[in-house]
């Protein structure tokens, strides 16, 4: 059964960027975007990378291996070369806190 875990203080995460958050021997992505926060799984289904050291632009996410972009909403494959889209998992700010729900 998924719960709400604390994964970073928001404070850790500047607007428009992302960081690594590493849970329960899985790793993930954690945004900041202009309208809250968002999460996915970590490593782009492409390379095996981890997209931590992308760019992150609106709700766009480019890998930084291949370049390959990713909704960070739906996890949806914007553009190749990924062909599978990345788990999505919701998360929000409560108490200047990121809680993510897995």
């Amino acid at each position: 059964m998924a719960e709400w875990i604390r994964a970073c203080a928001c404070e850790d995460i500047d607007e428009e960027d992302l960081i690594r958050w590493d849970h329960g021997g899985s790793t993930y992505a954690i945004y900041r975007a202009v309208d809250g926060y968002y999460c996915t799984d970590g490593m782009c289904t492409h390379e095996a990378e981890h997209i931590e050291g992308g760019l992150l632009t609106g709700h766009t996410i480019e890998c930084p291996l291949h370049q390959g972009r990713f909704d960070i909403r739906s996890g949806k494959v914007i553009s190749p070369p990924p062909r599978t889209g990345l788990n999505t998992y919701p998360a929000k700010a409560e108490d200047g806190q990121v809680f993510v729900k897995i």
